[in-house]
């Protein structure tokens, strides 16, 4: 139940809400990142305090009891999980976060029944809905894109005849009984209903969309949970959860639409499409000759070039390199390299990841460099070595229409004098298509584990240097 707010308290959240913006601006860049991830964890800690302060709180046991529980989860969760596995844990925290928003709204709806139709008339009834609707659909779809990731479920599209029939009659069901709700709140029997619905609608929602699209799908699904949340304050009448939950939906959303476009995919085609079915042709791959070259071999050609444009993809998350590769730069650089990285906005499984990595082994920010800024470069450069990424570079998106990645921006590493591929296998990527980079004369691939070849190279480049 809303109540009179404290006067101090608003101050308090308009301190936290600065800070939440804060952290956002900040985050935008990997120097100021780590200042953002403190001042948005400051902002929530203002905001749960100032929370506090403003509502009479008798049920501490339960309060203390959930903090436990959910500090218990949450350590083992940050510190066990690897690094290849920041997307399921992003996807598992906005389920939680979902969650937590629907069953907030659940128990709003019933705790108000005695007065519901004087507390649940219009705007706040419509609130309430939007916030249940959207917190249990992005729960069981955020689950989904887990589980896809995890590789748990199928990464195919799971596709059946006349799926998108089923799916919007299925939310156009949830919606007529969430019309009902606000106009005849008292009728409590139709709420489960419709919270099961949400629930499966979610699923539906996320099963036909291929392994390929669920980077995208995720900031589609975070900006679905800041909707919700939004709701949530205007539904309890608290000003900074509107401002968290709308901060939180628009910034989703943008980062859904600059995903997109670095994939060329557009919102429809991400949520309904069938894309991520593997498409390479039966025993052709291993027909194709490729060259390959030893880790000495490659020492010799990294140590010889002016000029290093190295280009993180998942592979070099799968095999835990990328304090490998901070060493690896280091010592080309002694050398009198010019070294620079790469980074893609879909490379990995989520926005930022490779950003992630390399800031875990401290390359310095100085070296990293987005698509727009490096492509330009390749042009100019001795060698390209690509450690794992694969649809990213694939030129297949620029000079092949039938491909289902054409119009994709790609980093340009073909244009490279030299390209050196370090992957396990010639298996294809989340896309599910061969890498005509692969094949190119100028490229040699290394094949075997990064962290393995690299830490070769590396035990290379020292004998040369005394020799």
């Amino acid at each position: 139940m809303p109540q009179a707010m404290p006067s101090g308290v608003g101050y308090i959240y308009v301190v936290s809400a600065a800070l939440f913006i804060l952290s956002l601006k900040w985050m935008n860049s990997p120097a100021t990142s780590r200042r953002g991830v403190f001042a948005g964890e400051i902002g929530m800690l203002l905001a749960i305090a100032g929370t506090f302060l403003a509502f009479n709180v008798h049920n501490w046991t339960w309060i203390a009891a959930a903090f436990f529980i959910g500090t218990a989860a949450g350590i083992p969760i940050a510190y066990i999980m690897p690094m290849t596995a920041v997307p399921q844990r992003t996807a598992l925290s906005h389920a939680c976060g979902a969650l937590a928003a629907a069953l907030v709204g659940t128990a709003e709806f019933y705790q108000r029944q005695p007065h519901a139709a004087a507390e649940l008339r219009g705007f706040v009834m419509v609130a309430l809905i939007i916030e249940t609707l959207l917190g249990f659909l992005t729960f069981t779809g955020s689950l989904m894109a887990m589980g896809k990731l995890q590789e748990v479920l199928p990464q195919r599209p799971i596709t059946y005849r006349n799926q998108n029939f089923v799916n919007f009659t299925l939310f156009g069901i949830a919606v007529a009984l969430a019309v009902r709700l606000a106009l005849v709140p008292t009728d409590t029997f139709l709420f489960p209903i419709f919270a099961v619905l949400a629930l499966l609608f979610g699923v539906l929602l996320i099963i036909p969309i291929g392994g390929a699209d669920m980077p995208t799908v995720i900031a589609i699904l975070n900006s679905y949970a800041g909707l919700s949340a939004c709701a949530m304050g205007f539904a309890m009448d608290n000003k900074l959860l509107i401002i968290a939950g709308a901060l939180d939906g628009s910034s989703g959303l943008i980062l859904s639409i600059i995903m997109c476009r670095a994939m060329n995919r557009s919102f429809l085609n991400v949520l309904f499409g069938a894309f991520g079915q593997i498409q390479t042709r039966a025993g052709h791959v291993e027909k194709r000759p490729v060259r390959t070259a030893t880790a000495e071999e490659a020492a010799s050609i990294l140590e010889a070039a002016g000029s290093v444009i190295i280009v993180p993809g998942y592979g070099l998350a799968v095999a835990h390199a990328q304090h490998k590769l901070r060493e690896l730069s280091d010592s080309l650089s002694r050398r009198g390299v010019d070294v620079k990285f790469a980074i893609h906005p879909v490379a990995g499984r989520m926005p930022g990841h490779m950003n992630v990595l390399l800031a875990e082994a401290d390359v310095p920010y100085d070296r990293l460099f987005e698509m727009d800024e490096i492509n330009s470069e390749f042009a100019q450069c001795d060698v390209a070595l690509v450690i794992g990424a694969n649809d990213v570079t694939n030129p297949a998106a620029r000079n092949d229409k039938t491909s289902p990645i054409y119009g994709m921006p790609i980093l340009e590493v073909d244009k490279a004098r030299t390209v050196m591929v370090i992957k396990r296998s010639m298996s294809p990527g989340f896309a599910g298509i061969d890498n005509e980079l692969y094949y190119m004369d100028k490229t040699l691939m290394l094949f075997g584990d990064a962290k393995a070849f690299v830490t070769e190279i590396l035990k290379e480049l020292p004998a040369r240097v005394g020799a």
